[in-house]
């Protein structure tokens, strides 16, 4: 069986080939299809879950391929899709760069500690179930509040990581992070309604 080439491996190639102009998502979508759905949802959730920054607006054009490509997990397709009009934006090839810069060093550590376990996460109905979960932390990536890009992003890179790894253990952690964040949304809008947000907002602000 031929060995896989790592992920971190391949994101330093993607980086050593990037254009010299704004790198269109289509190039970025075309050289990670080997690795299918979990390659892609690295790609466009792990910059939002590092400590770099992210401008307004920049976390719409990376959550809107995360939301179809979750929404794709969910039914279970076998393909990826994404729209034309989506893969023909362009990034500035100076944030691409300097996100995959952010994102080699972690990736290689966790290569070295992510292991096959847990399949059962990985396959059938749990990935459509996860798939799912996904789906509903890249709705909330959308929301303006603190941390919604983090703790979500985070969520769906480490299941990425797991369905890259066939390690469930990383599916279900990047789950429950999630899962957690989401029930937090929908607790503070359910208690205190429109003011959920501009409460959130003091409360971090706080800190």
């Amino acid at each position: 069986m031929d060995q896989i080439r790592p992920l971190s491996t391949l994101l330093n190639d993607m980086r050593t080939a990037l254009p010299a102009e704004d790198v269109p998502l289509r190039m970025l979508v075309d050289q990670l299809h080997e690795r299918g759905f979990g390659g892609l949802l690295l790609l466009f959730a792990m910059p939002m879950a590092l400590p770099v920054p992210v401008p307004p607006g920049v976390n719409i054009a990376l959550a809107t391929p995360l939301v179809f490509l979750t929404g794709q997990q969910t039914l279970g397709a076998h393909m990826l899709w994404l729209p034309g009009g989506l893969t023909r934006k362009t990034l500035a090839r100076e944030r691409v760069s300097s996100w995959l810069s952010a994102m080699i060093p972690p990736l290689q550590k966790l290569e070295k500690i992510t292991r096959p376990r847990w399949r059962w996460a990985t396959q059938n109905g749990a990935s459509r179930f996860f798939g799912f979960l996904g789906l509903l932390m890249a709705l909330t990536v959308c929301i303006p509040l603190p941390l919604t890009n983090t703790v979500p992003s985070l969520g769906i890179s480490l299941m990425a990581i797991g369905t890259l790894m066939r390690d469930g253990v990383a599916v279900v952690v990047g789950a429950l992070i999630g899962s957690l964040w989401i029930a937090l949304l929908i607790t503070a809008a359910f208690l205190f309604g429109p003011d959920a947000i501009a409460m959130i907002k003091t409360l971090f602000k706080s800190f």
